[in-house]
């Protein structure tokens, strides 16, 4: 069976679907993430985020998440964390962390 809201990894087009799900701080962050191109730092850092919190690199194409697509299994992964706005927060600004220090180790910046 395929799905055709599945793929690898955490799709940033899937941003816009995880506003209304949380508090003020979340639907600020996914508002300021949804305008930006995906090669943006902060759009790669939403998306090892969620990369992270879904489970993404162990999702495979018969797993019931890949089954039920990415919109579907973010939306579920955000409503049911279990901290807070703010700890989902800290999570996003640890991830940034990540991307920046990936980038100051010379790599550099995806370019469409």
């Amino acid at each position: 069976m395929y799905q055709n809201d599945a793929e690898m990894l955490f799709p940033i087009r899937v941003v816009p679907h995880l506003q209304d799900l949380r508090g003020e701080q979340w639907r600020e962050l996914v508002a300021e993430i949804a305008a930006l191109p995906e090669t943006d730092p902060r759009s790669l850092a939403f998306g090892l985020m969620m990369i992270r919190l879904d489970g993404c690199l162990s999702c495979q194409c018969d797993s019931y998440r890949a089954m039920r697509g990415c919109t579907l299994c973010a939306k579920m992964t955000v409503s049911r964390f279990k901290g807070s706005d703010r700890d989902l927060l800290k999570e996003y600004h640890q991830a940034r962390q990540d991307i920046e220090a990936y980038f100051a180790n010379g790599h550099k910046p995806l370019e469409r």
